[in-house]
C-alpha cells in the first residue's frame, strides 16, 4: 500500500517515541527519510523502505 506524504507532512508511526509522542515531521525526503518527533525535537533518519514498514497513517498532506 502507497503512503502519500511530502515534506512537512505530520504523520503517526506505529510505534511511540520513548518521549511518549508517536507524531512526526518528515523534514528530508529521498533515499533516506528524516523525521523530526513533534513533542522533543529529536530527528531521526530511516531508510525509505523502513519508514513505509513503519509509517501508521498521515495526519496532515
Amino acid at each position: 500500500m502507497e503512503k502519500n506524504y511530502k515534506m512537512d507532512s505530520v504523520v503517526t508511526m506505529k510505534k511511540q517515541h520513548p518521549c511518549g509522542s508517536n507524531e512526526w515531521i518528515i523534514t528530508r525526503l529521498g533515499a533516506d527519510i528524516k523525521i523530526k518527533c513533534m513533542n522533543c525535537g529529536r530527528s531521526i533518519m530511516l531508510p525509505r523502505i523502513e519508514f513505509n514498514k513503519k509509517i501508521k497513517k498521515v495526519i496532515t498532506y
